[in-house]
């Protein structure tokens, strides 16, 4: 059995990768897929601690398919945006869209 010192480990360090490409990259699709990172590691805690901590309950994976619906929504949502922001601005890039307002 894996410890959940592994998995929290596991979950933090994808957790910090998606914030450091969050906050480093100007790409939107980039900055989307690091949320969705960051979103992820979240769902894996919520499992290990369920599995470790209540393991006759299911509390923690209704967390996860909740979080799992909600990021599926958020993605839908951002990509239109993004093509929107692309149509007027031709551009996806964040510095570029904000120099370019009208």
């Amino acid at each position: 059995m894996i410890p959940v010192s592994h998995i929290l480990i596991l979950s933090a360090t994808l957790f910090f990768i998606g914030m450091y490409g969050f906050v480093t990259r100007k790409n939107l699709i980039t900055m989307l897929m690091s949320l969705e990172l960051m979103l992820n590691s979240v769902n894996i805690n919520f499992v290990a601690f369920n599995k470790y901590l209540y393991p006759g309950k299911l509390d923690g994976i209704f967390f996860t398919i909740f979080i799992i619906a909600v990021a599926a929504a958020e993605a839908a949502v951002a990509i239109s945006i993004i093509i929107n922001l692309y149509r007027t601005h031709k551009t996806i890039d964040v510095g570029a869209a904000t120099e370019l307002k009208h």
